[in-house]
């Protein structure tokens, strides 16, 4: 039989209605989720149960061709494959090509990368090794989605092969391969469990613990394990196991195949164990005076957990008389969205990313409900105009046509040339305009990251052991920069006049503060708990001045207590003045402040300026996370807090 009547042949397998019902679940988890994270904070774990259902239905798909044709075609596997999902995804590149290129030039340079790694599928590697961190919240960008594609579309390379070798030569001993599917999975698990850290994540000097050498480089841990192909397959195994023991074509004629009620009590085990992790699961938390973290308990068997609570939910998806679940997940409703599920996913991201910016910034319930109709308007015309046409043969059909006709000479009207040509041009120019901006564009960073960037070198590394241009122990030499003019001094036995201790918000002003007298030690994602380790520092080395200015708070939540600390540490110190934060929608701007703004109640010298209160006045001296700094943000910033202590 040659392949092309074997693809004609219907599959063994059949339309599972139900199961584009849990596509539906999966890509509305995720799509929450990137929507709000306060909405849903373990909605991302939508693309574990994504992986599941891959795992599952490939491996399903190659069982039944296996059993039908006697063989594996694997040519044929992978231009399925390709019509699936190469046409929405070449499409959506093209399309955020075109948008920056009018409008996000700046990041042509950047997106470069992304889109090389987006059409070769190692989006999830690319990200890894060049330290975007995945759970960066105040970058653009419109792909990072694309990392969960390119895992699946690893697992479809290297699959086929393998199912190929196990139902040729292991056809009779397929049960001991789903039990070896299953060890692999749990042995990924541990593996996750072991090379996990616990505590907080900051630069590599800092937090040395949470970084691991990968190929010569030091990259996250964190994201090694989220992004990685193999510590996410877990999922992929237990449905491809799943798959080996539940072949839907042979539960009709089983004894199991008329306990639909007992496969509808699964099911309903497995929502739960889904619903209870996407309310309780969290990828990355903050913590309380320690800054931001992983989760530990879903490195820690949390991912296995989904993935089990998935298969249960499948298994009664494809189940002949699980009626209340077939109720559930095959209506129209969900088989519509689990039917486009994968152009939803595609188009979400870049849509949320294109209106608000900056990944890390949730959106209200009415832009949701208006970009979530734009996202699915997008994936229609993509589904019923690009997908299904390429899917099902009518674009190759309309081709060979188009072929056929030059090849005979076929005579065109005037009119129908003129429509072709102005289509041709509409649909060629832009994507060849964008296209070429971008294979010629620098790479540079976002105005956010240049400005921290330049503002480093006005930056005093008072503990020494941050990533800051320079290092300081006790009698080392420190680079003090004013005025323009950078010069090398010492500290040792001097007294720091105005010290200013800050985050990436301060560290924005650096310069500014520096060229009007201040010594400025900020570090981006900086807790509040280590002003008390600078204080103290200083308080030993009797370097500590007369004035001490705290911009801290913006990262994590702080506590009444870890202030009373840095206070006993500065008692003696003549004006100690305290900047309010200002994080729109994050909980602990209010939380924080209204510490801060208790502070002069118990000490008599303390001051607060209340940044958050005067910035919300002047909104055009931040950039568009309402967070950092402008330059001409940065100088009116550096203004306020010298006049604040009497050094203008």
């Amino acid at each position: 039989m040659s392949s092309a009547e074997a693809e004609q042949r219907p599959s063994l397998l059949g339309y599972l209605p139900a199961l584009d019902g849990v596509r539906a679940l999966a890509v509305g988890a995720v799509i929450v989720y990137h929507a709000n994270k306060s909405w849903l904070g373990g909605g991302f774990l939508g693309v574990e149960v994504f992986f599941v259902i891959s795992g599952f239905l490939i491996t399903s798909l190659l069982i039944a061709e296996s059993e039908r044709d006697g063989s594996i075609s694997l040519k044929q596997f992978w231009l399925r494959r390709a019509r699936r999902l190469l046409p929405a995804l070449w499409l959506l590149l093209v399309g955020v090509a075109i948008y920056c290129s009018l409008f996000e030039r700046a990041m042509l340079g950047n997106l470069r990368g992304d889109i090389i790694a987006a059409v070769l599928y190692g989006f999830n590697w690319f990200q890894i090794w060049v330290g975007t961190s995945y759970f960066t919240a105040f970058d653009f960008v419109p792909l990072r989605h694309l990392w969960s594609l390119a895992v699946e579309e690893q697992f479809y390379v290297i699959w086929p092969l393998m199912m190929f070798v196990f139902t040729r030569f292991a056809r009779r001993r397929m049960p001991i391969v789903g039990l070896l599917f299953i060890a692999t999975s749990v042995a990924i698990a541990i593996f996750v469990g072991f090379t996990y850290r616990s505590g907080p994540i900051a630069t590599v000097s800092e937090t040395p613990e949470q970084y691991m050498a990968f190929l010569g480089q030091a990259v996250s841990r964190i994201d090694f394990l989220f992004l990685g192909t193999f510590t996410r397959a877990g999922g992929l195994f237990l449905g491809a196991a799943l798959a080996v023991f539940w072949r839907p074509w042979l539960l009709q004629t089983s004894p199991i195949g008329t306990r639909g009620k007992l496969l509808d009590g699964i099911s309903l085990a497995g929502f739960g164990g889904l619903a209870i992790s996407a309310a309780v699961f969290r990828d990355v938390v903050e913590v309380t005076d320690v800054g931001t973290t992983g989760y530990d308990l879903l490195f820690r068997g949390g991912f296995f957990f989904v993935g089990v609570s998935s298969v249960a939910v499948i298994a009664a998806a494809v189940h002949p008389t699980a009626t209340m679940t077939h109720a559930l997940l095959g209506n129209r409703v969900m088989t519509y969205i689990g039917q486009r599920s994968y152009g939803l996913y595609l188009y979400h991201w870049p849509v949320f990313q294109m209106y608000r910016r900056f990944a890390g910034q949730g959106l209200t319930p009415y832009e949701f409900v208006l970009l979530v109709l734009l996202s699915l308007a997008l994936c229609e015309l993509s589904f019923r105009y690009v997908e299904i046409p390429v899917r099902d043969g009518r674009f190759g059909a309309w081709w060979r046509s188009r072929r056929a006709e030059r090849q005979l000479g076929t005579p065109i009207s005037p009119a129908v040339l003129r429509r072709r040509a102005g289509l041709l041009a509409f649909g060629a120019v832009l994507p060849a305009f964008a296209l070429f901006s971008v294979a010629t564009a620098d790479v540079r960073l976002n105005d956010i990251s240049q400005s921290l960037a330049d503002s480093e070198s006005a930056v005093v590394n008072v503990l020494g052991n941050q990533t800051t241009p320079t290092t300081l122990a006790q009698n080392d030499p420190v680079i003090v920069t004013g005025g323009g003019v950078t010069a090398t001094t010492t500290l040792d036995g001097q007294l720091i006049d105005v010290l200013a201790i800050g985050d990436s918000v301060m560290l924005g002003a650096a310069r500014e503060l520096s060229s009007r007298g201040a010594t400025v030690d900020a570090l981006k994602s900086r807790p509040v708990r280590q002003a008390l380790e600078i204080v103290n520092y200083l308080k030993s080395t009797r370097r500590l001045g007369s004035i001490v200015v705290i911009h801290l708070g913006t990262n994590n939540t702080a506590t009444e207590a870890v202030f009373d600390e840095i206070m006993t540490t500065l008692r003696d110190t003549p004006l100690v003045v305290f900047l309010t934060v200002h994080v729109p929608s994050e909980p602990r701007q209010t939380i924080n402040n209204q510490l801060i703004n208790a502070l002069p109640a118990k000490y008599a010298n303390v001051k607060v300026l209340d940044w958050h209160t005067i910035v919300g006045q002047y909104p055009e001296y931040l950039y568009s996370d309402q967070t950092h700094l402008r330059p001409v943000g940065a100088r009116f910033y550096a203004d306020l807090i010298m006049q604040s202590v009497g050094r203008l």
